[in-house]
């Protein structure tokens, strides 16, 4: 990576650096080192039990840095690059992170559909990991929003704990399966990327209409169904999915579920070129659950959206979202 006068890049250097010392001295997975190296920014203070020597090295990082002239977005994309690297070497195959251009164009049809909450909003992410989606619709959001998120991984969930506080955004996070029973007050959005494969506890997964008839039901079938159990009723849901989401031998039961309690407005899918293969491919599945005054676009906005960086194609494609809403949505 290329050292650039910025601060996003003395951001990622500080974390970088002091979670490789952590690390590389210490009882500290790299991941684990980023949330502690966020952790001592945020308190101005090393607050790790470390020995001397460790201790000095992190000062001297943390001497030349000040936090409050760093933008809420420095701070998002510096941990989303150090924790990208962490997530290389990660033992989990359910480490992944939402790209940074996917999170955006999310911000953009969040703000389309929210930009009557003048008052504000709350968005629920079913699956936070890093906290990197969630913190990045917050910060891009047009209204005043409050962000929820729920995640089942210690590491992903202290670093999106540690993000959010230096960012200073609203954010409550909760250390549990979302796919559990939960007592939760309702929302006003949901957006998740999906964690895609089987569920393990069939006990709590048959208490789910979209489960399976025999063996394990899929996770983001279930998810699908508690964001929209979740949600207020007329609230949306932007989830990423994947491109065979329809054509899978559990479908058929999802299918039948979102047609009786939801509008599929649209599937919008991922540039192929975001993707090693095709197989990997993914969409945004937009949906609106059911309620008064709610009605099915005549015209669900089906499109293959043109790679993020041919500024010109997406142009015109935004052209057209923004068409479809105002016509379809009246948004």
């Amino acid at each position: 990576m290329s050292v650039m006068n910025s601060k996003m890049e003395e951001l990622f250097i500080f974390l970088d650096k002091g979670a490789s010392l952590l690390e590389e001295h210490e009882s500290f997975t790299y991941l684990e080192g980023l949330s502690e190296m966020g952790e001592n920014l945020f308190q101005g203070e090393v607050v790790q039990t470390v020995t001397p020597e460790v201790k000095d090295r992190l000062y001297d990082l943390m001497r030349p840095l000040d936090v409050s002239e760093f933008s809420k977005e420095d701070i998002r994309k510096a941990f989303q690059l150090t924790v990208l690297k962490g997530m290389k070497g990660a033992t989990q195959p359910n480490h992944s992170m939402t790209p940074d251009a996917v999170c955006l164009f999310l911000s953009y049809l969040v703000n389309k559909v929210m930009a009557k909450a003048k008052g504000g909003y709350s968005v629920l992410d079913l699956a936070a990991g890093s906290g990197n989606l969630l913190t990045a619709l917050l910060n891009q959001s047009e209204n005043p929003a409050k962000g929820f998120g729920f995640e089942v991984d210690e590491t992903l969930l202290k670093l999106a704990f540690v993000s959010s506080n230096l960012q200073e955004i609203e954010l409550e996070l909760f250390h549990k399966d979302s796919i559990e029973p939960l007592t939760f007050p309702e929302v006003d959005l949901v957006v998740t990327d999906l964690p895609i494969g089987y569920y393990p506890h069939d006990e709590i997964a048959k208490e789910y209409k979209v489960k399976a008839d025999e063996g394990h039901s899929f996770s983001h079938h279930l998810m699908i169904e508690k964001g929209i159990n979740s949600v207020k009723d007329g609230g949306f849901l932007f989830y990423i999915v994947p491109n065979f989401l329809f054509e899978s031998e559990q479908a058929p039961k999802l299918h039948a579920y979102l047609k009786e309690h939801a509008m599929i407005h649209g599937l919008l899918q991922l540039p192929k070129t975001m993707f090693t293969s095709d197989n990997h491919g993914k969409s945004i599945l937009m949906l609106q659950k059911k309620g008064e005054g709610v009605s099915q676009a005549k015209q669900a906005l089906l499109a293959e959206l043109p790679s993020f960086s041919n500024k010109t194609a997406l142009t015109d494609m935004m052209t057209r979202i923004n068409k479809w809403f105002e016509l379809e949505l009246n948004l």
